[in-house]
């Protein structure tokens, strides 16, 4: 009888491979041939690879076993085969791209390199995380500190990727080539925000009020956006407060803030963003 591999597994199968061909094509088309490096083991890798020559794709295989084999126990069973096959295809395509296809830099402008080059390999890596898996050992290292000490997870990478902007200079000799390798994890970090989440045009508004039921009428007959109230104390004088939590789109927040003004000229609003938008039709 024949098994069938369920849907979900076929969805982290094709976020895997996806994500493999961007990371790698991000480190081959920007990054390596300009000197720049990003984040987590694929930066290490870079170094290595100027230091010694050697291929990058083997580089990062040969960083990434003995960090897997270390926290293994820590990853778990299926996340560790999946960030080992996302490790494995994206190594063996920055070599067949490098060594193979011998595939050119697409531009040797730092600027663009550093941006594009993150870009791409925030996407990659995004695309990995969404397909239930790692695109490097930098994760195991992680969280077997965690384990073992109050340091969280974000802590310690970030440590690595503050080493490996460190080193980048010594390696390259080039103080600048450290300051275009921070732009570039940071742009890479911004990217796989956004994989993961989104990018929602929903804003966040409270409004603090003395006429909130006035106002509640006029944001539902406007803006027909439903929202909460909610009830709070002030700090000073244990005063009751009363505030509005709404969820409005971007474009639609002028609206919003010329009915506060009409109605409520002393309200107080506070707009964030909506990193993430799950139920009721979001998400």
């Amino acid at each position: 009888m024949k098994k069938f591999v369920p849907a979900a597994e076929l969805k982290n199968v094709a976020y895997i491979v996806l994500g493999s061909v961007a990371l790698a094509l991000g480190i081959v088309l920007f990054l390596l041939p300009n000197k720049i490096a990003t984040g987590g083991t694929p930066g290490m890798a870079i170094l290595l690879h100027h230091l010694t020559g050697l291929p990058t794709g083997a580089l990062m295989v040969a960083i990434n076993v003995p960090l897997l084999m270390a926290g293994f126990r820590y990853l778990g069973g299926k996340f560790a085969g999946r960030t080992v096959a996302a490790i494995l295809l994206s190594s063996l395509l920055v070599d067949l791209f490098t060594e193979g296809l011998q595939l050119d830099a697409l531009s040797d402008n730092l600027l663009l390199a550093t941006l594009y080059g993150g870009i791409v390999v925030g996407l990659g890596v995004g695309l990995i995380l969404r397909g239930n898996a790692s695109a490097g050992g930098s994760t195991a290292v992680a969280r077997i500190v965690s384990s073992r000490s109050a340091i969280k997870p974000g802590q310690v990478i970030l440590a690595i990727d503050m080493l490996i902007i460190l080193f980048s200079g010594i390696v390259f000799q080039d103080i600048e080539r450290a300051l275009w390798s921070l732009i570039s994890i940071y742009v890479t970090a911004r990217c796989i925000d956004m994989v993961l989440t989104g990018a929602p045009s929903e804003k966040i508004v409270h409004i603090v009020s003395e006429h909130v039921e006035q106002l509640s009428e006029q944001i539902i007959r406007n803006l027909g956006s439903s929202g909460t109230i909610l009830s709070g104390t002030g700090l000073h004088r244990e005063e009751k407060k009363t505030m509005i939590f709404v969820v409005v789109e971007g474009r639609r927040i002028t609206l919003l803030r010329d009915i506060i003004r009409n109605n409520d000229p002393q309200a107080f609003m506070v707009v964030m963003e909506a990193s993430e938008m799950l139920g009721r039709g979001h998400g």
